[in-house]
């Protein structure tokens, strides 16, 4: 099973399994990570499971849909050129070793 690494907020790294095909905000949720919520449950509708890729992993990423564009435009941490929502980064083979940060605030 593919394996990714994420950083919370307090620094500490988390390595999770994450299966192809399913999100990385399924796979946080499972593993116990706390910081990635997901009040909507994957709808891409709450901004709460956002998360900073590392850029070197960017280009591996599907494309961003026009839904959670606007919706980094408001979450509790500011969008940076590298925020994405990770209930919409379906794990692929291509992803093994994927580095993610949480934000400091999901909620406001």
């Amino acid at each position: 099973m593919p394996i990714i690494q994420i950083t919370q907020k307090d620094g500490s790294e988390v390595l999770l399994d994450v299966a192809v095909g399913q999100t990385i905000m399924q796979a946080a949720h499972e593993g116990a990570v706390s910081g990635i919520i997901g009040e909507c449950g994957g709808a891409a509708m709450c901004g709460t499971c956002h998360v900073f890729v590392n850029t070197v992993n960017l280009d591996d990423l599907p494309v961003m849909n026009q839904n959670e564009n606007e919706l980094l435009d408001c979450t509790a941490t500011p969008r940076q050129p590298n925020s994405r929502l990770s209930c919409q980064i379906r794990m692929t083979e291509k992803l093994t070793g994927l580095k993610l940060t949480l934000p400091e605030q999901q909620l406001f």
